[in-house]
């Protein structure tokens, strides 16, 4: 690995991609001015303290018509002591290299029962950083942590990373089997992850290509993509499932492609009592924070980015964890920005973990794969999950719900109201259970057909995947390529998702695939052409108070021969008979006109 080279790199990607990072996300002041005050206050009493005691959303506030029986999130406390990196010999200059200030100084509060490693304002470059028990990393405004470029510093460790059990480069801030931790403050995490992501041609203009590419690294024979290393592109081989190169066995096999082995930048692994309160986590090398397995989970107050044309870089994927609450955040990601996930394949169902009794409140999420998302590593399962007063503005898709063939596991439970969205190019609602990797705005070298919808039943069994019981209410759309598609399997439906007191203005409406029992109520779609809901093999659907503009064509369609039980209102029609289309292969009773 040539360090050298590689931070030149950087340096041209700083200046050369300024204009297309697009990390628009602002901080919310009061919320930090809020918390900030509270640390304060805290560091100049005698006693044990909470990491923050002041945040946008009180705790009555943030339980307030939650729908499960959920206990209350634990937060940690600390003893009042406090330490600076600057007095184990830490130099802020950007230019040292501080790990061992960084341990030494955790290691200092971790002997004296916990307390406050303070981070004082500079640029601090170091190495990475593991957490103890009991320790508060308190980022002072001012202060950025910049993690080395040089991925000799990142050993390889064992670790899940996209569900899947592997090797992966330790990561910039990890933390495993610990309990009560916090990283706290107004100050910045910086990944730099532009040292270890591949990158697209199709995502860049030619003069940023070109810069990019005489900054180093190495090409692909076809010219299309651009990575960091020989080593690096040498991982990225035919065999490897997504990112996780499952065809290599031994770790001595993994060595030899390490620097494809891109670490998320923060991994919490089996801890209690964690809490992320005020800092911004950017520029991660894959995903940004990364919870996993964890219980009493508190993230709020942050502000997480990633370029746009970040490979794989998700804002937070919170993964087997129980007891969260995800509030007060603004994420604009390069890949999807609020995402459940409980691991992957039989290694996901061998774990056994569902991720249940979530929280997702008052969060605003700019670009992002997905704004909210499930899946589609969810093999553990999902369940008791609220989500609540969103706001979307420009995400590819809103909600996201996704999976395939070959996963299991069950998302249940699902509640979620007051969403605003914006500008979505795709889908605002959207159910795949066909999910193959594509991004929702399709790149160069994806294609539809990989996500095609396939009509053979197939056995159900431990590998089947299913969604059911998701209840949405008060959702506003102004402007998406669609609506709503709610996509099920032929052999598991989409079953009992429920849409009401929502309008949806898209340039398509909703359509309803392979799924039982669908609720619209008090419905409004607004389109620009095409039916306002289409429906296809599907059943148990009930629709009242539909509403749409007046236009040309019909304004619901009902097809499929396996369509049965479908339930429409006579007064939302003016003209039923030409206003709702039947296919000619559908059954003379699946369809009911309800006075």
């Amino acid at each position: 690995m040539n360090t050298k080279k590689i931070s030149v790199n950087r340096l041209l990607l700083l200046i050369g991609l300024t204009g297309a990072l697009q990390f628009s996300c602002q901080r919310q002041p009061t919320a930090q001015a809020n918390t900030a005050t509270a640390a304060t206050a805290a560091a100049t009493t005698g006693t044990a303290t909470t990491a923050a005691n002041a945040t946008t959303s009180t705790a009555a506030d943030l339980y307030e018509g939650i729908e499960f029986d959920m206990p209350r999130v634990q937060e940690p406390t600390f003893p009042n002591y406090s330490v600076s990196i600057a007095d184990f010999g830490a130099v802020g200059d950007g230019l040292v290299k501080n790990t061992q200030a960084f341990e030494k100084a955790i290691a200092d509060v971790s002997a004296k029962g916990g307390g406050k490693v303070v981070i004082p304002r500079g640029m601090w470059l170091t190495g990475p950083i593991v957490l103890q028990s009991n320790i508060n990393l308190h980022a002072e405004e001012g202060a950025m942590v910049i993690f080395s470029e040089d991925f000799n510093d990142y050993p390889l460790v064992q670790t899940s990373f996209e569900g899947l059990e592997t090797y992966r480069c330790q990561s910039p801030i990890s933390a495993r089997g610990v309990e009560n931790i916090a990283i706290t403050g107004k100050g910045t995490f910086d990944g730099s992850g532009d040292a270890w992501r591949p990158v697209k041609k199709s995502k860049m203009t030619d003069a940023q290509w070109k810069n990019l590419v005489k900054s180093g690294g190495v090409v692909t024979e076809d010219g299309k993509m651009w990575y960091p290393s020989a080593n690096s592109m040498k991982g990225d081989t035919p065999g490897s499932n997504f990112n996780v190169p499952t065809h290599l066995k031994t770790k001595e096999q993994y060595e030899a492609v390490r620097d494809f082995l891109r670490p998320v930048m923060v991994s919490l692994i089996e801890c209690k009592k964690v809490m992320l309160d005020g800092p911004t986590f950017q520029n991660s090398p894959a995903w940004n924070l990364h919870p996993l397995m964890s219980e009493d989970v508190t993230i709020r107050n942050l502000n997480v980015r990633n370029p746009w044309y970040s490979q794989n870089g998700d804002g937070l994927d919170l993964e087997s964890c129980k007891n969260a609450v995800i509030h007060n955040n603004t994420f604009d990601v390069g890949d999807d920005a609020i995402c459940i996930k409980s691991g992957k394949d039989e290694d996901g169902r061998k774990r056994g973990m569902a991720t249940e009794n979530v929280i997702v409140k008052k969060n605003t999420v700019y670009h992002g794969h997905g704004g909210f998302v499930v899946g589609s590593e969810m093999s553990g399962g999902v369940k008791n999950v609220h989500v609540s007063n969103c706001t979307f503005m420009g995400t590819d898709i809103g909600l996201r719900f996704k999976s395939t063939r070959g996963r299991g596991g069950v998302v249940e439970n699902i509640y979620i109201s007051n969403i605003d969205m914006i500008d979505i190019p795709t889908q605002a609602i959207s159910f795949n259970l066909f999910y193959g990797g594509n991004s929702p705005v399709l790149e160069e070298d994806q294609s539809a057909d990989t996500e095609a919808r396939v009509e053979k039943l197939v056995p159900v069994t431990e590998e089947t995947p299913s969604f059911k019981d998701i209840y949405m209410k008060n959702i506003r759309v102004a402007g998406a390529e669609q609506a709503v598609a709610l996509q099920g399997l032929p052999e598991m439906n989409l079953q009992n998702v429920n849409i009401e007191n929502a309008v949806l203005k898209a340039k398509k409406g909703i359509t309803a695939v392979d799924t039982d029992g669908i609720n619209l109520k008090n419905v409004k779609v607004i389109t620009e052409s095409g039916p306002a809901l289409t429906i296809y093999n599907s059943k148990n659907i009930d629709v009242k108070g539909l509403s749409y503009d007046e236009k040309q064509g019909p304004v619901v369609k009902v097809m499929g021969p396996l369509t049965k039980n479908v339930k429409l209102e006579s007064k939302d029609f003016k003209n039923a008979s030409q206003q709702v289309s039947k296919g000619k292969d559908l059954n003379n009773t699946a369809l009911t006109m309800e006075q």
